[in-house]
């Protein structure tokens, strides 16, 4: 029995250590690798006026921007301005109220001038009946639609239905558009034919200083809670897209700021109903393109960028990540045939299943090594000095990767222009392994195991204005 209780905890060790290790090292090579890339890229951008000079209104598909909004009063109007004043030709907004229970819908109407208009489409996906349209007489462009309540993804669905172009973009109801970011992604699709979806950047609006709409002024947030979650926005989209985009087994495209081929959304039925419709909308996308070998890119570009509200409490936070664990179980195994499926070429071989084991499973494995070690320390079967050793190598390795992401990118994009701003974010992000990680992960274990769970929970608003 004590011989079988030794080769346990033996395995158990060698086991735990082991899957951090190599997450680790993964981590570390593919930051370094997408920094080189981003630098490289970076060095040889265009400037977005010559950019528009290169390409020229008749090289630019024209653009429908979708915004789903639900109770989003206290940032409807700065998001809808913020895309209204992007550089971008050829190009109409859609805002589309999913039932909000606030005054979101009458604001827009009285500040937009708008005024009630018939809107005849096609229903050929998804979705709760509109109750009515409305269109700014001050933004010809703009088009407000009321519809029962039934999701982000039903909202979406509405919009893509309803838009006139041939690409649509996403954006949140909570966000602000770089002036050239429309410019920077949409053209993409003028150098990419096979090209049918592409992502940009989403840094952290908190703290960032704002003028009629626009950043003028980007500053590190207030709280840690908010560092933290920048650090790991910084670390997410300046090195695990670009190196998954680079090996062409990009999963995900954020919901907050991405643009598709309207043709390929309608052909894969639109967004599913789920609580993270924006990673299972990806997923399909290379299913179906497969599947009817279709010749396709999904890209990731980092340079435009769309700045977003982040919760700022824990509670909300928590709630988030719980949503995102359940998402992310949903949209895997809803496409679980593309698993270790060779036809789906390296998104079945590597793709998915990294996903499957580092981002699905890795708050099990996390938890076990937490918790396993605690306990058999308290049994006496694992001496103090190796689990202390195991905490510290784990934490130490978190915290250096982090700090390292936001001082490399602040190197090279310099995205905020005070030093201090960057120190603090480094450091703060970095304090994410003294607690913050872990209350996540027990969160995101809960998760894995509520996937029948559909409540999507409401993200506090705090309105856009300068200051902030």
């Amino acid at each position: 029995m004590a011989d079988s209780i030794a080769t346990f905890l033996i395995v158990f060790q060698l086991f735990v250590l082991g899957y951090f290790a190599l997450i680790n090292i993964i981590y570390l090579l593919v930051m370094v690798y997408a920094f080189r890339t981003v630098n490289s890229g970076t060095a040889a951008s265009v400037d977005v006026e010559q950019l528009g000079a290169r390409l020229g209104d008749a090289h630019l598909r024209p653009l429908s921007v979708l915004i789903p909004a639900f109770n989003e009063s206290a940032t409807i109007l700065s998001t809808t301005e913020s895309v209204l004043a992007a550089r971008y030709p050829g190009i109409e907004v859609l805002i589309i109220d999913d039932g909000s229970r606030d005054d979101t819908l009458q604001q827009l109407i009285t500040h937009f001038d708008a005024v009630p208009v018939d809107v005849t489409v096609r229903r050929v996906l998804e979705h709760k009946p509109v109750l009515g349209t409305w269109r700014s007489r001050t933004h010809p462009n703009l088009t407000l639609v009321s519809k029962e309540n039934g999701g982000k993804a039903d909202a979406l669905n509405t919009g893509i239905e309803m838009a006139r172009y041939p690409l649509v973009c996403t954006i949140d109801a909570d966000s602000l558009l770089e002036p050239d970011a429309l410019l920077r992604l949409g053209q993409q699709f003028s150098y990419d034919r096979k090209l049918v979806a592409v992502g940009g950047t989403v840094r952290v609006l908190n703290g960032c200083r704002v003028k009629d709409n626009r950043i003028v002024d980007v500053r590190a947030p207030r709280s840690i809670v908010e560092c933290v979650q920048a650090a790991e926005y910084t670390r997410s989209f300046l090195s695990g897209r670009v190196a998954w985009h680079t090996f062409r087994s990009l999963l995900i495209i954020s919901g907050a700021f991405g643009i598709f081929r309207k043709d390929i959304l309608l052909a894969v039925g639109g967004y599913r109903k789920t609580v993270g419709e924006d990673m299972d909308l990806v997923v399909r996308i290379h299913r179906h393109c497969v599947d009817n070998k279709i010749p396709y890119e999904v890209g990731f570009v980092p340079e435009p960028v769309c700045w977003t509200q982040v919760p700022t409490d824990l509670r909300s936070l928590l709630e988030q990540r719980n949503r995102w664990q359940r998402g992310l179980f949903d949209s895997l195994w809803h496409n679980r045939v593309m698993f270790l499926n060779p036809k789906y070429g390296v998104i079945g071989m590597l793709g998915f299943p990294y996903f499957v084991f580092v981002e699905l499973l890795g708050p099990v494995v996390e938890f076990i090594g937490y918790a396993g070690f605690v306990f058999f320390v308290l049994l006496g079967w694992v001496s103090g000095p190796i689990a202390a050793l195991f905490f510290t190598v784990a934490v130490l390795l978190g915290m250096g990767l982090n700090a390292a992401a936001v001082l490399i990118d602040n190197l090279i994009l310099h995205r905020y222009p005070r030093i201090l701003d960057a120190l603090r974010i480094a450091l703060f992000g970095s304090l994410e392994f003294l607690g913050f990680r872990q209350l996540i992960t027990v969160e995101r274990l809960i998760g894995t195991f509520q996937i029948t769970k559909t409540r999507w929970g409401q993200i506090r608003r705090h309105a856009i204005r300068s200051g902030d």
